[in-house]
């Protein structure tokens, strides 16, 4: 958390790391998988985006290195800009899933601020499957990396939006609380 805060100060920042943090621990109990590790990478998968934008997960193993990071965690947090910013192809589970739910969260939070709960706990799948397929929706999450990421993993949209949501809902409280903290 403390090299998240160092290189990040927005909110929006913190609480997208947190929240693919809380994502990609219950990806891994879903797993059976390391939860602390699948964590972390969801955690620190953005380090290096605030403050350089143009060298995302280039500038990532020098910072994460601070932390004397594993190799196998620096792989992780550069494969989740593969094809887009990154060489690095996701080849693990985990770094499958990364790639997928990242950018699905983004457009699962920005159609949850559309409702009146601004929650992710009374929402739907269709809504997400709804607000996918409008492309002014949110137009900064780009479909095809969506898309990419669930053929990625051989799931259908529908299966990654349905994980994704539950993963969401299982951890949007703690997320909330540590915002209020911020």
């Amino acid at each position: 958390m403390a090299l998240l805060k160092k290189y990040n100060q927005e909110p929006f920042h913190i609480q997208h790391a947190l929240t693919v943090e809380g994502v990609m621990k219950w990806f891994a109990r879903e797993n059976q998988e390391d939860e602390e590790f699948w964590g972390i990478a969801g955690l620190l998968h953005d380090v290096d985006f605030e403050k350089w934008p143009e060298e995302h997960c280039k500038k990532a193993p020098e910072l994460l290195a601070e932390i004397g990071a594993s190799r196998e965690l620096v792989h992780a947090v550069c494969s989740h800009g593969y094809g887009i910013c990154s060489d690095v192809e996701p080849e693990l589970l985990m770094e499958k899933i990364l790639f997928a739910a990242d950018e699905l969260t983004g457009l699962i939070w920005a159609a949850a601020l559309m409702r009146p709960s601004k929650s992710v706990m009374d929402m739907e799948v269709k809504s997400i499957k709804k607000k996918f397929k409008d492309k002014r929706f949110a137009a900064g999450c780009s479909r095809e990396i969506i898309q990419r990421g669930a053929d990625m993993l051989g799931w259908e949209l529908s299966e990654l939006f349905e994980k994704t949501l539950e993963a969401m809902r299982s951890c949007e409280a703690d997320v909330n609380a540590a915002m209020e903290q911020e």
